[in-house]
């Protein structure tokens, strides 16, 4: 009965790790709940463990999958382990990757075992508000993810990895403020910074703005224009009357939301309807690139109004 009860309660241990591990469980986990070595060493001999790397089995059946792969490296780590880089970027579902080594990331200098399949990167920084959990595998955070892959991505592709984090709505430029600030000697520190600029717009004010764009239009000798003039019931940024053009400033903040994505679009396709030829900029435009926006708002200025159907007041 002794026995009995011993078994069950070892085949509950081992179902209750890998039902959360995407079948997979460690030597470490199994010890430290009482499992007793030679019981290990008896699932692994009949079958019932599979051996995956060193001190890490799976239950039963080895599913081939990224995901198993992912904890797979996790778990050899060992304590503090955590996927990282590429692998990170891949389980983040920022860029998509075929390597066959899995990179974890483990926590001080001290030398680890090299694992087949696993590239150990080792840090003496990798505080716990840099690493979280997804998909029941320990991971570096977005910002840290970013920051790693910053390192040896092409600017394009680095730009295309933030890009995606923000339409999955997991980028946080605080967050990304603070691993920067941590790590300042980074390879990837400058590379992401770069990479983030688009995003500081928001830290503009609507004040902000519209001086920079007077500023601009003075700077380039265009007509001055009205500012938040109302025109058929709709306020727009930038009015200038006869040649019936009207300029808007998007920043991400205010206008990225869905909401606000359906509102300009109705807001442009109204006026549009009532003869107004409508532009929009962003905020990064207007702050980074003046040259292109005066020659856009030049050209359109140049052209003949359309038949006026509008009411301003």
């Amino acid at each position: 009965m002794a026995a009995k009860s011993a078994r069950i309660h070892t085949d509950t241990v081992i179902a209750r790790f890998a039902a959360r591990q995407h079948g997979l469980v460690s030597c470490r986990q199994l010890l430290a709940a009482g499992v007793g070595r030679g019981a290990i060493e008896h699932r692994l001999r009949t079958g019932r463990l599979i051996a995956v790397h060193r001190g890490v089995y799976a239950a039963g059946h080895l599913h081939r999958s990224d995901t198993v792969r992912w904890m797979g490296a996790v778990l050899a780590g060992g304590e503090g382990a955590v996927l990282s880089h590429v692998a990170a970027a891949a389980l983040w579902e920022l860029r998509p990757s075929s390597a066959r080594k899995v990179d974890i990331t483990v926590p001080g200098r001290a030398g680890r075992r090299p694992r087949r399949g696993i590239v150990v990167h080792r840090s003496s920084v990798l505080p716990k508000h840099e690493t979280t959990e997804r998909r029941g595998i320990r991971v570096t955070t977005v910002a840290r993810t970013l920051l790693e892959i910053a390192a040896t991505l092409q600017p394009h592709a680095l730009a295309r990895a933030v890009e995606r984090s923000e339409i999955l709505e997991i980028f946080g430029l605080r967050a990304i403020d603070r691993t920067l600030e941590l790590h300042p000697r980074h390879p990837g520190a400058r590379r992401l910074g770069a990479a983030v600029a688009a995003f500081r717009d928001d830290e503009m004010t609507r004040s902000d703005l519209e001086t920079m764009f007077l500023a601009l239009c003075e700077a380039n000798g265009l007509p001055r224009p009205l500012v938040n003039r109302v025109v058929h019931d709709a306020e727009v940024d930038f009015l200038w009357r006869a040649p019936r053009v009207i300029a808007e400033a998007d920043g991400r903040r205010t206008h990225l939301t869905r909401a606000a994505f359906e509102r300009d679009r109705a807001k442009d396709a109204k006026l549009t309807v009532a003869g107004y030829r409508v532009v929009r900029f962003t905020y990064r435009q207007v702050l980074h690139d003046p040259r292109s926006v005066a020659a856009t708002l030049a050209a359109l200025l140049a052209r003949q109004p359309e038949r006026s159907m509008s009411s301003i007041r």
